[in-house]
């Protein structure tokens, strides 16, 4: 076999200049574009339209590649980038320690489950480390990386992407990146590791999307994936690899240690066949900021159902590979625009260009609505709910394919008020629990009569109780309002396919199981589980604000600032299935998928055409079902019209109370009711013998 090629490439990030004189035969070279989030311009020789052929928006392109080529020449190598690194003391190392013991001991709700499950013991290593550091002195302690790995790697034992270790300065808001992203795919011959997307600029021999990686730094890229997933867990296997995965170019440097080598050595069949290595060195440069302020003691912080990790890679990908879309948001991520707007020229204009994207998609079995759901980390649910409403409603009506890959989750407001747009049925919000604890009781105690701020009153009883009666957890409550998560009801009638993968997350997960608890539709994923984060999730800096706030602060609070921007995360309250499941965790358990799909080469460089195909298939073996409602309002008599297909009943409601029932065919039935006044809420039940499956809302 002939002997590999070795490289040594600079990145756009190291040479800027290499953009303009490499773009021509970089575009020719790559072909068409992977995934589906929207690129900022269609490769030559992609099947993709651009956006637009406009001079505003080729002016706009212009400055996107230019803010690219400006971010990719700040970027700083990692080893100069670490030389500044490291500034704690012996004593705030202690302290950084203190608080995570008590946060893990007395907030965190899933430790029994995961000393059950992983055999591990977060507490006595805490304790361990804390008494070594009694030995130690300014002169004799450890590096500061050590102390960071060590803190990262006790609290990655419990594989809980909710609970975690947050560095301090410099290393909060940077990540650590290689110039381009790997996906495995599937085909007859096994599994393949791709590589399906570069940052703007960048050049190697043969190198592009769709070559391949056979080895990173020596090892098999398979055991180099799954090595590195072992060092960053996740709560199953797929999540595992999955996050091993994307962690191999990105890493959070807020939540991940930094790499420990300076440059990776890459080994892959370049996009002629031939066999090529390359070297490239990590670089580090500033991500784009959060949506929410996570240690502020407002609705969405204490609300978020977020996997950290997964939303600083979602906004590093962002700022490298879309920056379209981050010149759209003004760099504020998952912006809510004035006017929507279109980012792929197949795409519906939408004001949430970060958090949605919606098509029509051409299967073989048809054409449906396509909806990507990207993040549901944003300050307004209600306003997200409505936008993704909005969406549906422009799309084809007989089928729908919602999207929620690499989701880390976000509001559990705005992932429980979706879900009633798709089902006649009502929703039953995921209930949560508080560890029984004495901390868990105090900071209840504090917020049991809080109207205008965090109501904690509804777990304040049972928490009080379980001192007495020895209850591990407190009673199970929803944090999301059940009447939110019903006040409009089903806007959309077709049947609807959910995708998903190991890295849909906490929020995420709970929408997912909401959906399958509730029989929305088919649940379709690339991965055999969801990531299987079910829990409510708070920081250091709101657990300290809830006992300082409404004032006087408690002056016994045994929460203390943290040193030098460092912060600590924990799974707070966990959630409970509903349904046939009712009362099952969704935390290490997950949702699993009616059908999988195995990415294939053309999926991950062609826009996920047989994933699509594979959702389409789904969607065109399911029941069609049609409920049409008409009124007209006359004096006080309402003359209703009703026109179905699939149904053979419809039960109509004024303002919630029974009016009539009406056996139906196919054929068109109208109905008068008498005393209506203007304003009153009819709604519309159609069952399919007795299962309830289409409803409508109309206001008077």
């Amino acid at each position: 076999m002939a002997q590999p090629r070795r490289t040594v490439s600079k990145s756009a990030a190291a040479d800027s200049k290499a953009e303009s004189r490499t773009a021509k035969s970089s575009s020719a070279k790559r072909g068409s574009k992977s995934k589906d989030q929207p690129k900022t311009v269609a490769r030559k020789g992609s099947t993709a339209r651009q956006p637009a052929t406009t001079r505003a928006a080729r002016t706009r392109t212009a400055e996107t590649r230019q803010a690219v080529a400006a971010e990719a020449a700040a970027a700083t190598p990692l080893p100069q980038f670490l030389a500044s690194a490291g500034t704690l003391t012996i004593g705030q190392r202690k302290l950084l320690v203190d608080q995570a013991l008590l946060l893990l001991e007395q907030n965190y709700v899933h430790l029994p489950l995961k000393a059950a499950i992983h055999a591990v013991n977060p507490l006595q290593r805490l304790r361990v480390m804390r008494a070594r550091m009694e030995r130690q002195t300014a002169e004799t302690m450890e590096a500061e990386w050590i102390f960071h790995r060590q803190m990262s790697s006790i609290f990655h034992s419990v594989r809980d992407l909710h609970t975690n270790y947050l560095l301090p300065a410099p290393f909060a808001g940077k990540i650590a990146f290689l110039p381009f992203m790997i996906e495995k795919c599937h085909d007859a011959t096994g599994d393949h590791y791709l590589v399906s997307r570069t940052v703007a600029g960048y050049t190697a021999p043969q190198f592009g999307p769709g070559a391949e990686v056979t080895h990173w730094n020596g090892t098999p890229i398979a055991r180099a994936v799954a090595l590195n997933g072992a060092a960053f867990a996740g709560s199953n296997d797929a999540a595992n690899l999955a996050r091993g995965l994307e962690s191999l170019t990105l890493r959070p440097l807020v939540i991940q240690a930094p790499p420990d080598e300076d440059w990776v050595t890459l080994s892959y069949l370049g996009l002629d066949g031939s066999e090529q290595e390359l070297r490239e060195q990590w670089m580090v440069t500033t991500n784009l900021p959060p949506m929410t302020d996570l240690d502020a003691l407002s609705e969405a912080s204490a609300s978020m159902g977020l996997d950290l990790d997964s939303d600083e890679k979602a906004r590093a990908k962002k700022a490298l590979y879309v920056r379209e879309v981050v010149e759209l948001e003004g760099g504020r991520s998952s912006a809510a625009l004035d006017d929507p707007v279109a980012v792929g020229g197949a795409d519906l204009p939408t004001t949430m260009p970060g958090v949605f994207r919606a098509r029509a998609v051409t299967t073989s079995a048809g054409t449906y609505g396509h909806v990507r759901i990207f993040t549901f980390s944003v300050t307004d649910p209600v306003a997200f709910r409505d936008e993704f409403v909005r969406l549906i409603a422009a799309l084809p009506q007989q089928g729908l394919i919602v999207d929620v890959r690499d989701n880390g989750g976000g509001h559990i407001h705005a992932s429980e008020f979706t879900l009633q747009t798709m089902t006649p049925r009502r929703i039953a919000p995921e209930p949560v629990q508080f560890i029984s604890s004495p901390l868990n009781l105090r900071i209840c105690r504090r917020h049991k009569d809080n109207p205008s701020g965090i109501d904690l009153g509804p777990w304040f009883d049972s928490l009080d109780l379980a001192t007495e009666t020895g209850a591990g957890f407190s009673a199970a409550k929803p944090i999301t309002p059940e009447a939110g998560a019903n006040d409009i009801g089903q806007t959309y009638h077709g049947p609807v396919v959910l995708v998903t993968d190991a890295r849909c997350y906490s929020a995420t997960d709970i929408f997912a199981a909401g959906f399958a608890d509730h029989r929305i539709g088919m649940i379709l994923g690339v991965d055999d589980n969801t990531g299987a984060g079910g829990a409510n999730v708070w920081t250091h800096g709101l657990l300290a604000t809830l006992l300082n706030e409404p004032p006087p602060p408690d002056p016994t609070s045994p929460y203390v600032a943290l040193p030098n921007g460092a912060n600590l995360r924990v799974a707070i309250r966990r959630t409970l299935r509903v349904g046939e499941l009712s009362g099952t965790p969704v935390e290490d358990l997950g949702v699993r998928p009616d059908v999988t799909h195995q990415m294939t080469r053309a999926d991950l460089l062609s826009g996920n055409v047989d994933l699509l195909e594979a959702a389409g298939a789904l969607l065109a073996t399911m029941p069609a079902r049609r409920l049409d409602v008409t009124t007209s309002l006359a004096g006080t008599t309402l003359t209703v019209g009703l026109s179905v297909t699939g149904i053979n009943r419809v039960d109509l409601y004024l303002d919630d109370r029974p009016i009539s029932s009406e056996d139906l065919t196919a054929a068109p039935l109208g109905i008068d009711i008498l005393d209506v006044t203007a304003g009153q809420l009819l709604r519309a039940d159609g069952y399919a013998t007795d299962d309830l499956v289409a409803s409508r809302r109309v206001r008077v």
